[in-house]
């Protein structure tokens, strides 16, 4: 009976061919799709087209202890009124605030960096050649979390630094190490900070524009945000290495600072497990995939995908956050 129906409608109606026509093409479609990487709904993929995914590749990491933090403080920030920075360290250091820096200047102190390493604000100011506006230093004691004041005299009449594109930071934030026993301790000796902060002639928010750490070898990594759920809600860092040519570049106030992926260096300040996996919502998220540095998945959920499940950007690796036990052995 079913083959009569299937004859009668090959005899007598055009949609017939229609339908079968469009199907063959959808099929077709979503096939030549998959095979170029491209993403298909899953009811087209067979069941072995889906067990034979890839695994993402693993990016072997390298665990430092960073002892600086600096984030922007409370209340306002302008030039004029200046602002607030809430520094902690793990050690005795030294906070240096170097108003009006010139690009071309911090450009050749990083430079000056890969020869001899800048440990003391003493160095670094030398380093700069005097190229700011005004230097402001605070002695920040381990584990303080008291905001520190900065601004620019009033007497030197500087309302802002110029139009678009500049010439000088409005503010570049250095952390060192106070304690000659503490410089041989810590692989990173300095943390530097770049701050927008807004003027009567770019009356952007004040934000920080990028920040780096400075290694005892010469070396520099650049901090860049992990991005996590809104549920889990917190943002973490992680730290990539930079070459000769990355490193001594910092990028003009108005513009980001795209960097290549590389080995990516884990925080020593990590936050803490405990955030579900936003797709079993079972394990603790514990991989970050790159290059979108989205932390959603756990180590088991993340070989089931080839695209981001937060922002669908394509995975080229990832990196974990903890090592577990089992990892270890």
């Amino acid at each position: 009976m079913a083959a009569g129906f299937l004859v009668t409608m090959y005899e007598y109606s055009p949609l017939f061919y229609i339908s079968v026509v469009s199907l063959c093409f959808v099929v077709t479609a979503a096939m030549v799709l998959g095979w170029f990487g491209f993403d298909v709904p899953v009811i087209l993929r067979s069941s072995d087209e889906t067990e034979s995914l890839l695994p993402t590749p693993e990016k072997q990491m390298v665990q430092r202890t960073n002892p600086f933090i600096l984030e922007m403080g409370s209340g306002s920030a302008s030039v004029a009124d200046g602002l607030f920075l809430r520094p902690c360290c793990l050690e005795p250091c030294v906070l240096s605030c170097f108003w009006g820096c010139e690009v071309s200047a911090l450009q050749a102190a990083l430079l000056a960096h890969q020869r001899c390493p800048l440990r003391t604000p003493r160095c670094l100011q030398e380093a700069l050649q005097l190229r700011y506006h005004h230097c402001h230093s605070f002695h920040i004691a381990s584990e303080d979390r008291e905001e520190c004041h900065t601004q620019i005299p009033a007497d030197q009449g500087i309302t802002d630094f110029g139009p678009l594109p500049r010439e000088r930071y409005p503010l570049v934030a250095v952390l060192t190490l106070a304690e000659p026993e503490a410089r041989n301790t810590y692989n990173i000796v300095a943390s530097l900070t770049v701050i927008h902060v807004p003027d009567d002639k770019y009356s952007l928010s004040a934000r920080v524009l990028f920040q780096y750490l400075l290694t005892s070898q010469g070396n520099m990594f650049e901090l860049k945000p992990l991005f996590m759920s809104a549920d889990n809600g917190g943002v973490m860092t992680a730290s990539e290495p930079l070459d000769s040519e990355q490193s001594t570049q910092p990028t003009e106030p108005n513009e980001a600072s795209p960097v290549e992926p590389s080995p990516v260096v884990e925080e020593g300040r990590s936050a803490g497990r405990g955030r579900d996996c936003v797709v079993c919502q079972n394990a603790a998220v514990n991989k970050v995939l790159l290059p979108c540095r989205h932390a959603c998945v756990c180590d088991s959920c993340v070989s089931h995908f080839q695209h981001c499940p937060m922002c669908r950007a394509f995975v080229q690796e990832s990196f974990t956050l903890t090592q577990g036990p089992a990892a270890e052995q």
